[in-house]
């Protein structure tokens, strides 16, 4: 479904709070993302592991395009992607949607529920008609197990697991077929990062769905994925079966993310 050859991301590097160039006028870059290459097949679950900085949110954006590309190639379905101008590129958003890391800033406090799950209906559905929007939200709301009753209240009524519950709804609301979930975890306490975790599981396989799941806990990660990445200062260090990479990781970064994991004793 999706196919990522030399991807490279780079920033320019600027020098004081007068934001002068560091050389003569001339722009240093620092590479976020350095030549990646993977493949996420359809129906499937990627994971993408990395500490902080490493490049994994970067790549995300880059994905739903916003962030520019300085090279490579991104091709959805066969489609290249990296190049497509914003208006090329709409139709393509209902395909391609996220689930960020924050349950407390993704979500507009001013909107309603209702109105945070219709409102992407209205763009990319416009035939659809007002109550059918509303009975798709209550839906989607049941499906992510909370009450459609939830609809007229606002975020700040609801817990941080309830609200990352809510951005999944959002990302399904234009029935999209790719899910980018870029730490959707990692803002939770545990037994609620378990919750999101089945029910990540369950939507993949009752709307087979297919997943690039972004995360720093190689334990979490392992639980979800069928392959993992692992990503370190931008550039892709190890691949493979997520049971391999966990179990008989060849690289010493990866067994550093390894021996990081908490344990019991």
């Amino acid at each position: 479904m999706l196919q990522v050859d030399s991807l490279t991301v780079a920033f320019p590097v600027r020098r004081s709070l007068l934001h002068r160039w560091t050389q003569k006028g001339a722009p240093q870059w620092v590479k976020a993302v350095d030549d990646v290459s993977f493949q996420v097949p359809k129906g499937k679950t990627v994971g993408l592991v990395g500490e902080s900085g490493s490049g994994k949110t970067t790549i995300a954006r880059a994905l739903v395009k916003l962030q520019p590309v300085t090279s490579g190639s991104m091709r959805f379905n066969g489609r290249e992607i990296a190049t497509l101008n914003e208006a090329a590129f709409k139709p393509l958003r209902k395909e391609i949607q996220m689930v960020f890391q924050d349950p407390y800033g993704s979500l507009n406090p001013r909107l309603t529920i209702g109105q945070t799950l219709t409102e992407p209906m209205e763009i990319h559905f416009p035939k659809l008609s007002s109550a059918d929007r509303r009975r798709k939200a209550e839906d989607l709301l049941r499906k992510v197990g909370l009450d459609p009753g939830f609809l007229s209240r606002r975020p700040r009524e609801f817990s941080g697991g309830q609200r990352q519950r809510i951005g999944i709804a959002r990302a399904l609301a234009v029935e999209p077929s790719f899910i980018i979930c870029d730490e959707a975890v990692s803002a939770l306490d545990v037994s609620i990062q378990a919750q999101i975790i089945n029910l990540l599981q369950d939507l993949q396989e009752e709307l087979g769905l297919t997943y690039l799941f972004i995360g720093h806990d190689l334990a979490v990660v392992e639980h979800i994925s069928d392959e993992i990445l692992v990503l370190h200062h931008g550039r892709l260090v190890e691949s493979g079966p997520a049971e391999r990479v966990c179990r008989e990781p060849k690289h010493e970064y990866t067994r550093n993310l390894l021996a990081a994991v908490p344990t019991l004793g």
